[in-house]
């Protein structure tokens, strides 16, 4: 699935190519992905201009000159392309694209269809109830060292567990948390509550440098994430922990570990990050 770096990196990549064009024409091949298209979506954001592209979370927020946004998820396997029109050969999982008024093409394939795409009035994007439940950035200044460790504070669970949960901070995910933690040489399994003012300094700044250098690198292609471009990103070249059980850890040498927490595999060093289970 996607997380932050890679969402931030095809948000990047369309802002680039789209910013000021106008929609011409959506050709919409099915009913609903994850959830339904808004009544008459085509024919809503068809003949608008497009603003500007951002980010909120894992959302992709397209914004139009009619005052509407278009919030945009990739669920587990969707991606967004852009290509000339007339290099677009169908693909059955091609749900929906757009042409622009530059002859070039955005193209939303989606296998699992576990992604989505609605609308929201840009005045009150906000108060969306896809986006008012969220936590701060984890690259802006609300997400501070004092916040991390008042919100960790009245968590009684993992502290991995802790900081994928959404409300606490956004657009961590899996990878980013196991490389994290690995970072900031903390234990996926300790409580949230125990971890100390210094501790949370260190995770903050973890947090911060593994996401940006993520982004720099157009993110982790492990499966079917590609950028905007069709291009992989290069981020998994760089794991410390992630996806490398049996493999020596590169500060210590001891064997990287794998454990399932909440569903989801965590991959940690028991040397370098004091595990204790």
């Amino acid at each position: 699935m996607p997380e932050l770096p890679e969402v931030e990196t095809v948000v990047q990549g369309l802002r680039e190519q789209v910013t000021g064009r106008v929609i011409s024409s959506v050709t919409q091949r099915r009913a609903n992905l994850r959830i339904a298209f808004p009544p008459r979506f085509d024919e809503s954001i068809e003949k608008t201009r497009i603003t500007n592209i951002s980010r909120r979370a894992k959302y992709i927020l397209v914004h139009l000159d009619s005052a509407q946004v278009v919030l945009i998820h990739l669920g587990m396997s969707g991606t967004l392309r852009i290509m000339p029109k007339a290099s677009h050969q169908v693909h059955i999982h091609d749900h929906i694209w757009w042409d622009m008024d530059d002859g070039k093409r955005l193209v939303y394939h989606d296998p699992r269809r576990f992604g989505l795409m609605t609308l929201a009035d840009e005045d009150s994007l906000a108060e969306h109830p896809l986006l008012a439940h969220l936590g701060p950035e984890p690259l802006s200044d609300d997400f501070s060292v004092s916040y991390l460790k008042a919100a960790l504070s009245k968590r009684h669970i993992a502290l991995k567990v802790a900081i994928m949960d959404q409300k606490l901070v956004v657009g961590i995910g899996n990878i980013y948390a196991s490389e994290a933690l690995f970072r900031a040489r903390l234990s996926p399994f300790m409580p949230a509550d125990a971890v100390t003012l210094k501790q949370s300094k260190a995770l903050r700044t973890s947090i911060q440098q593994v996401l940006k250098e993520a982004i720099l690198s157009g993110g982790s292609t492990l499966r079917d994430y590609v950028q905007s471009s069709g291009d992989a990103g290069y981020f998994q070249h760089s794991f410390a922990v992630y996806d490398r059980e049996d493999e020596p850890c590169i500060t210590c040498h001891t064997p990287v570990q794998r454990a399932v927490q909440a569903q989801r595999a965590s991959y940690f060093c028991v040397n370098c990050q004091n595990v204790n289970r």
